[in-house]
């Protein structure tokens, strides 16, 4: 069996600890990021939507880089949406910043009603390098 390591991100296990999940998971050369929400230091959301999906790729980068990796090894994303039609192009905004080139990761968005208070949350799968 492929042993598992827990990944955090600096300052921020605490969160992790609370909800009794891990911000990502190494197997093997992989590495499986839970959904990152727009929250900050302290788990509160950020109100402005944009704002919020900013910081939810900026909390992502965190975790990326605990893990030793970037968003150029990123292969899949999902993404989940409270309000997809309206929220589409601010997401798109925060997304072409972070995915500049192609080739650019499979996505996924999902439309959901629920999001604990965001609404908006990325989860990826990225291959480590070296």
């Amino acid at each position: 069996m492929t042993q598992r390591d827990a990944i955090f991100p600096p300052a921020r296990q605490a969160l992790y600890d609370i909800h009794r999940y891990s911000a990502a998971i190494r197997s093997g050369d992989l590495l499986f990021v839970s959904g990152q929400v727009g929250s900050s230091e302290d788990g509160a959301p950020e109100p402005d939507f944009e704002a919020q999906v900013q910081r939810a790729f900026d909390n992502l980068a965190a975790v990326l880089k605990a893990a030793g990796c970037g968003f150029d090894d990123i292969v899949d994303v999902t993404t989940f949406h409270t309000d997809p039609a309206a929220q589409m192009a601010a997401v798109a905004a925060v997304r072409s910043r972070a995915f500049p080139t192609a080739p650019y990761p499979n996505w996924t968005a999902v439309g959901v009603t629920w999001l604990a208070g965001f609404d908006f949350e990325i989860k990826v799968i990225a291959r480590i390098p070296g």
